[in-house]
């Protein structure tokens, strides 16, 4: 092979030096990046899935995405994130991020057949209680 042919990973075929130059490309973008705004996006990313999972969804085939077992894990994490980060990520992004998870918590509560016990929903053992 030649200097001037570029190199191909044995599995794909890529180019293995624009792979690279993807790579680093991806690493100073996200470099770039302020933690608020990543920490911000994953919480968005886990709301979003959580209210699918909730059947909040808008299409009318909602009820076919409900799930509680993954809404329940979704929050759970969700709270948790939101909790930790909220003395880091200042009141300002905290707020909507708590008010977020509150809604999606009572939304829980309502699909629930079966309500949890005060304190016992999902995520309630970061953000206490939730009625």
């Amino acid at each position: 092979m030649s200097s001037s042919t570029p190199s191909t990973t044995p599995h794909t075929g890529h180019d293995a030096s624009h792979d690279a130059a993807s790579a680093d490309a991806a690493t100073r973008d996200i470099a770039e990046v302020a933690a608020v705004e990543v920490i911000t996006t994953a919480a968005v990313h886990l709301m979003s899935a959580a209210a699918v999972k909730c059947g909040l969804a808008d299409d009318a085939a909602a009820s076919d995405h409900l799930d509680l077992d993954e809404a329940r894990k979704l929050i759970t994490a969700l709270a948790a994130l939101v909790t930790a980060s909220a003395p880091d990520i200042g009141n300002q992004h905290a707020r909507s991020l708590r008010d977020g998870l509150k809604s999606l918590q009572l939304a829980f509560r309502e699909a629930s057949v079966i309500p949890d016990a005060p304190g016992e929903g999902p995520g309630e053992k970061y953000t206490g209680s939730v009625v």
